[in-house]
């Protein structure tokens, strides 16, 4: 049941359906005058704001901000665990090749870890919110591409039932007691860190992390001007952010 409420929650908090939902409500008050107006201004306020790179780059250094590495560069822990949310929904390669995303880095990083001796295994942990029968989960695409950047088979390990946070928290618990590992680094986006750490810790779990992806910048990029890209960055941090606050009283986090 959390799944399909948090995909409405998703839609919910999305900014460009608040402005939908107030320019809709300034037409149905057309004839209110004033209150029509000042609907129309709030929705052209919400877009014009969380368009500029000011406040988006704000927005997201504030959901940022706790993601702190204690990644040992010195150690070899038993499994690093990667997080889906790497690739493009719906976007394969002309080749067929999976479409990775921004969040290209968390993979990437790993691969670098597992390469490098820092980890013995790697857990890739990530399902398919709407699966289909010829399509395979986003664990078991990134499996095949760590595989064909030369991390061999034997050491990579995947669960492929997780659709959320929650989620891959659970599921990655089982496969971490069934193989025994002690020592584990965590690696997704900084701003997603705190809340899959938080679900982490309520599965028993300790593990060190290490937040890639930032994206929070200075805001100097494009001053005030209203971008599309800006707008993403805004809603992104606004949904986790929220996100946070729903899981904590949810009891899906244990901080």
């Amino acid at each position: 049941m959390f799944y399909p409420l948090s995909k409405l929650l998703d839609l919910l908090l999305a900014p460009l359906r608040w402005v939908l939902l107030l320019l809709a409500a300034a037409f149905l008050l057309r004839r209110r005058g004033l209150i029509a107006w000042a609907l129309v201004g709030a929705a052209a306020t919400v877009i014009f704001l969380l368009s500029a790179e000011p406040v988006a780059d704000r927005l997201m250094r504030y959901a940022e901000a706790s993601a702190r590495s204690t990644y040992r560069p010195g150690a070899t822990f038993d499994a690093v665990v990667v997080l889906g949310g790497v690739l493009e929904a719906n976007k394969p390669h002309p080749g067929g090749d999976p479409e990775l995303s921004r969040a290209a880095d968390r993979i990437v990083r790993t691969y670098e870890l597992a390469r490098d001796g820092h980890a013995r295994y790697v857990l890739v942990s990530g399902g398919t919110g709407r699966p289909r029968a010829d399509e395979p989960s986003e664990a078991e695409q990134l499996a095949a591409l760590l595989r064909r950047w030369g991390i061999p088979s034997e050491r990579i390990a995947i669960e492929t039932r997780s659709r959320n946070t929650r989620e891959n928290a659970e599921e990655s618990a089982r496969v971490v007691r069934a193989h025994g590992w002690t020592t584990l680094l965590l690696v997704t986006s900084a701003w997603h860190m705190p809340r899959a750490l938080g679900c982490f810790r309520r599965e028993g779990l300790s593990p060190d992390v290490l937040p890639v992806d930032f994206a929070g910048g200075d805001g100097r990029g494009q001053g005030w001007l209203p971008r599309v890209a800006a707008l993403e960055k805004s809603s992104e941090a606004i949904r986790e952010l929220a996100g946070r606050v729903v899981y904590r009283l949810a009891g899906y986090t244990a901080d």
